[in-house]
């Protein structure tokens, strides 16, 4: 497995990462959940990511109970903390800091561990003073309850502001988890820069596009059984927005490209996510152990920049680069 160092922090992080939105808790039974963590385990990831908001708490007590037993000091483990978890009162949502205090215990009581090595802001809080979420972050990382603190689908500017009063308490935000693969690029133009800036890494969620990228929805085919798109736990609505023929004719002219590396096309999809020097992780699932070994293989894979090219003919305008859509909600769900 290769690492990579996690913005300009010292931790080192797989860059293949496995992520268990989703599917534990949800959208598979325990113990194919316990299978694939086992799997990737054994394939050299390190590092997990998960939210205490995944399968309302159960993606935790999961991931937790199927790393139990492992050496702590050798896995990375990755949570958040912003939507509601069980009951839905007036604090038990966003970045107060009662919010982020309570929350914390609750996924390390989960998670059945002292600590998470990078703690996480799930989305920005636009009702909570800025300077109240960073201290309480602040505090996090004092009582040893987590090593680095993180943000996901922050814009650059929320990025800048929070940096500069994370340095004043004496810490800084390492890394960004957006949305990012070869179909949507929105952190690109602001974002990107902004972290490189900033000493930022992203840990990107999605980099197949939601199963889209594998190649395996065909246009005018029936929906693959079992597959994302027939989940209505919630896989079919994260994936909607790619389920139409233009899209889905487009990724299929990435096929002879991935043929061409001998390569398939998640690790095609993986590899062009992994080429992008400030993508610290690509954070993978599975709902099958095999799925695992074939993601790992996308850290082998260069892709030069004439295949680059190709994929870029490929999609053609149906890649999304829009910076205005890394938003966060302007209210809280409770």
């Amino acid at each position: 497995m290769a690492y990579r160092f996690l913005g300009n922090s010292g931790l080192k992080v797989s860059e293949i990462t496995y992520g268990n939105w989703l599917t534990h808790g949800s959208q598979v039974e325990n113990d194919v959940a316990t299978a694939c963590v086992k799997a990737a385990l054994d394939a050299g990831i390190t590092t997990f990511d998960t939210a205490d908001v995944y399968a309302n708490g159960a993606a935790e007590t999961v991931l937790g109970k199927a790393v139990a037993g492992e050496r702590r000091e050798g896995l990375e483990i990755f949570t958040k903390v912003y939507f509601p978890v069980g009951e839905k009162g007036p604090n038990d949502t966003g970045l107060s800091r009662k919010h982020i205090f309570e929350g914390i215990e609750n996924s390390l009581r989960r998670l059945g561990t002292d600590y998470v090595d990078l703690y996480q802001a799930h989305r920005y809080d636009h009702e909570t003073p800025l300077e109240e979420t960073i201290a309480a972050f602040g505090d996090v990382v004092q009582q040893g309850k987590a090593l680095y603190i993180g943000v996901s689908e922050w814009t650059a500017d929320q990025l800048r502001e929070a940096q500069t009063l994370a340095r004043q308490r004496g810490f800084s935000i390492v890394s960004n988890q957006p949305q990012y693969s070869a179909l949507w690029r929105v952190i690109e133009s602001d974002v990107v820069p902004a972290s490189k800036e900033l000493g930022i890494s992203q840990i990107v969620w999605s980099p197949l596009a939601q199963g889209v990228l594998t190649g395996k929805y065909v246009p005018g085919q029936p929906l693959p059984e079992g597959s994302r798109a027939t989940d209505d736990k919630g896989g079919a609505d994260m994936i909607s927005r790619y389920m139409n023929d233009e899209t889905l004719t487009r990724v299929q002219k990435l096929k002879p490209i991935a043929d061409d590396l001998g390569i398939t096309m998640s690790q095609l999809a993986i590899a062009w996510v992994l080429a992008n020097d400030n993508i610290a992780a690509a954070l993978v699932g599975a709902s099958r152990p095999e799925q695992i070994a074939d993601n790992v293989k996308a850290q082998d894979v260069t892709l030069d920049a004439d295949v680059l090219a190709k994929i870029d003919e490929a999609l053609g305008d149906i890649v999304e680069k829009d910076p205005s859509k890394t938003v966060s909600p302007e209210k809280r769900l409770v």
